[in-house]
């Protein structure tokens, strides 16, 4: 059995930009969408209301789904193991799971809340996060993926790969390589090694995607090796485009999931929707 994308649903429009965005994704998958309301956990009384408002809203959902795209799997349910357990487990059923995310004010930008990012932070599938006003993204926009050629990650470059493949785009590879704050002050400290670095590290980059290139030989794979924040950088290089991919190590810390510091910035600040992508 095909599995569906998982969508995170809470009322508001972000979720509804969410929906919107999964249900097109479900359309190049070849799948469905399975809307979700995770519940408070709450007193008998206050239930009995929550569930009546939670059942008319997703209904609601689902129904501008199927009109907006006929012919559309879409399936609904209600999960009452508590917002971060059950939006986890309800991922690991899915192919991936689509959250939605608030933005900065008047900053375009994500803004998780304390669920959606304990969520992001813990499910063992790609995430999607998608702000309301973002839509896909630009539809013929590139997909970007960030990438270190030191440690390359199968499963963030081979998702990124497929998710260009799928929508008959351009892939742009970004390295940022963030050299020791005394490389940048030029021959009066030391000297500037950045020009003798970066040919380097392209070429380098251009051997790791040597293989990815002809495993999809329809993506037109670029590679842009850039100096300076991570972060910074791939938020610059998501302004025109579908989607960012980043990777998120999955193993936790003392304190449990964590997003890493490049993950959080992009997932803050992109104007486009994040897939965040775990890896070992």
């Amino acid at each position: 059995m095909t599995r569906s994308i998982v969508v995170g649903l809470d009322g508001t429009e972000q979720a509804e930009a969410a929906a919107e965005w999964a249900a097109e994704e479900a359309r190049l998958r070849g799948t469905g969408v399975h809307l979700v309301y995770a519940k408070e956990p709450v007193s008998s009384t206050a239930r009995a209301s929550e569930d009546e408002w939670a059942e008319d809203m997703v209904a609601r959902a689902a129904a501008r789904l199927r009109e907006r795209r006929p012919g559309l799997s879409v399936t609904t349910r209600l999960l009452s193991a508590g917002p971060v357990p059950g939006l986890v487990a309800a991922a690991e059923e899915g192919e991936l799971l689509v959250l939605g995310s608030r933005a900065l004010g008047s900053v375009a930008g994500y803004l998780l809340g304390s669920v959606g990012l304990s969520v992001a932070g813990a499910v063992e599938r790609p995430v999607v996060l998608v702000r309301a006003g973002s839509g896909a993204g630009a539809p013929s926009g590139p997909v970007v993926v960030g990438t270190d050629v030191r440690q390359p990650v199968d499963d963030v470059l081979g998702f990124a790969f497929e998710e260009a493949g799928r929508r008959g785009s351009e892939l742009h590879v970004v390295y940022a390589e963030q050299l020791s704050v005394f490389a940048g002050l030029g021959p009066a400290m030391v000297p500037d090694i950045r020009p003798a670095v970066a040919p380097e590290i392209e070429r380098s980059l251009e051997e790791l995607l040597e293989p990815w290139r002809a495993k999809h030989p329809g993506v037109a794979a670029t590679a842009r090796v850039v100096v300076g924040s991570a972060g910074v950088e791939l938020v610059e290089a998501a302004r025109d485009a579908a989607l960012v991919v980043i990777g998120r190590r999955t193993r936790n810390s003392v304190l449990g999931a964590r997003i890493g510091s490049v993950a959080h910035a992009v997932l803050h600040h992109s104007p486009v929707p994040v897939a965040l992508v775990p890896h070992a």
